[in-house]
């Protein structure tokens, strides 16, 4: 018995309602085996009508069949219990941390496989097989198991999701389109995804166009990093072989200055020696006489000190030669003074020089890879500008919320502000911007400009420094076809479109005006340092703007 056991499978011996062993079993007329108990409380909530039927193969009994255990198969279900046969379900069969389990199983619940939308229940596979048996004859939704179905439910009429609703964008159920739905525009759930499948596809395509352009200039700033990288050493490297030159041509000049001036010391120090040594003997020979005149002025022989004088007399070449004059100051004090005016003319070439060489880094150092090409990648930066009433000169409209701004010949009603225009036709927007930014304008007219300009520029009178464009605080491009700032003019390299885009990198200190159309081309670019925020700012006259 024992041999034959080991050949069995348990799950034949397996109620196919409870799934465990089979207990106290019992046979319905139609073979299939139940443990009395399910099959008793199945029927009990099942009666419909008075009709029975089996759980699995749907036969059905009329009148209630009666039950009667099934002796056979219980002898055979304890012999089968004393040689150690279970009913076994393999572990991966059970569900675990993170699984879906079986509505159906009693006590430990096995891994459910799918879950059907119209049941609104998930099953494993032994209770698979059984839902199928019951409901083949209708259409019931199976999908891979997935938790929470009750979200796929109603939640005012406890029936399930089956219709979308494009008005309110949501799903609800049939008895939704009767009441609170009704009249709004519905479709079947299937054809709702199959739109907003649609819609995604084509935001999936621009995703993917997304990523490709982001992945090529991420491609591109590996490559400038690398750039960057070795034009630095390679800069580095020269800079040290001309700062170690100039090191070694200034050492070079300071031992020639040293030996200079220690050849002209030695010439010097030469030169007064001898004048020393001359000294030095006249004073020995003027001293020897001084004493023999002293020696003579002391003897009493008259005839001898007559013959000696005569011999003694002081001659005009000794101690009376020419005068040797020295200088109270050295000769090299005007050395020092020199030497420090050339060091400071030094350190004023370096420190201008200094300047330049750091503007010159910072500006090859900007990457013109992050400039964008095209006007999708244009209007990834797109910033909402709106125009600062206080700032509108009296002969300025503003419509349109604030968007739109033209030239009338009428003094409009603005009151009074300290920072409104009250000379030049001019208007700022409120918004001071930083970072990267892009806007566009419409514009018509005879005499328009679009302008930048810090917060700081001159509200009052008629003056340059008023006047977009016209002062180092403010870049504008005149849509007749020129760019000014700083009262410098410049012919634009093509001619203004009517829509106008203005492209602001702060950090950069990029600052760039293009013609928009089917495309995009570049009418000016400046290249700059910002020190601070810079507000849109437009002059008409005869003329109308509109903020795109």
């Amino acid at each position: 018995m024992a041999k034959a056991s080991s050949a069995l499978d348990p799950n034949q011996f397996s109620c196919p309602i409870c799934l465990d062993l089979l207990k106290d079993p019992v046979t319905i007329p139609c073979g299939h085996s139940y443990c009395m108990s399910c099959i008793k409380s199945c029927w009990d909530h099942k009666d419909h009508a008075g009709v029975y039927s089996c759980p699995q193969c749907r036969e059905t009994f009329i009148p209630r069949p009666v039950l009667g255990r099934n002796t056979i198969l219980a002898e055979v279900m304890e012999k089968l219990k004393k040689t150690g046969l279970q009913a076994a379900t393999p572990a991966d069969h059970y569900a675990g941390l993170g699984d879906v389990e079986c509505d159906v199983c009693t006590g430990r619940k096995h891994k459910a496989v799918k879950s059907c939308l119209v049941c609104l229940a998930s099953y494993c596979d032994i209770d698979l097989q059984l839902h199928n048996k019951l409901h083949h004859t209708k259409q019931h939704k199976l999908i891979d198991a997935i938790s929470c179905l009750q979200d796929k439910v109603c939640s005012h009429h406890d029936k399930p999701l089956e219709v979308y609703c494009r008005t309110d964008q949501q799903c609800i159920c049939y008895l939704c389109t009767m009441d609170e739905h009704r009249g709004h525009d519905t479709v079947s759930a299937a054809t709702g995804r199959e739109e907003l499948q649609k819609q995604m596809g084509e935001a999936h395509k621009e995703f993917q166009q997304r990523i490709q352009m982001r992945e090529k200039e991420l491609q591109e700033l590996r490559e400038a990093v690398a750039s960057i990288t070795s034009s630095a050493q390679s800069a580095v490297e020269d800079s040290e072989r001309i700062f170690t030159e100039m090191i070694r041509s200034i050492e070079r000049r300071r031992s020639e200055v040293t030996k200079l001036i220690r050849d002209q010391e030695k010439a010097a120090v030469s030169l007064t020696e001898g004048h020393m040594k001359r000294l030095k003997q006249e004073i020995d020979e003027l001293k020897r006489r001084h004493s023999e005149l002293e020696q003579l002025s002391h003897t009493e022989d008259h005839i001898h000190f007559l013959q000696r004088c005569q011999g003694l007399t002081v001659t005009p070449e000794v101690g009376f030669g020419p005068r040797i004059s020295v200088s109270p100051r050295c000769s090299f004090e005007n050395v020092r003074k020199v030497v420090s005016e050339l060091k400071d003319q030094l350190e004023n070439v370096c420190e201008k020089k200094t300047a330049e060489i750091h503007h010159t880094v910072t500006k090859d150092t900007i990457l013109s890879v992050l400039v964008p090409r095209t006007r999708a990648e244009f209007l990834q930066y797109s910033c909402q500008l709106a125009l600062d009433p206080n700032t509108a000169n009296e002969e300025l409209h503003l419509s349109e919320g604030n968007r739109v701004v033209t030239w009338k010949r009428e003094i409009q009603s603005y009151p009074d502000h300290q920072e409104r225009f009250d000379s030049w036709t001019q208007v700022l927007c409120t918004e001071g911007l930083t970072g990267r930014c892009y806007w566009e304008v419409k514009w018509s007219g005879r005499w328009v400009g679009i302008a930048v300009t810090y917060k700081g520029i001159n509200r009052k009178g008629g003056g340059n420094n008023s006047g977009l464009g016209y002062n180092d605080k403010s870049w504008c491009l005149y849509c007749s076809g020129s760019f000014c700032h700083n009262k410098v003019e410049t012919v634009v390299s093509a001619p203004p479109s009517p829509r106008i885009g203005v492209y602001l990198d702060h950090r950069a200190g990029t600052l760039s005006f293009y013609s928009v159309s089917d495309i995009v081309t570049l009418l000016h670019r400046v290249q700059t340092t910002f020190t601070e925020p810079l507000y849109p700012g437009f002059y008409l006259y005869d003329g109308t703007i509109k903020l795109c």
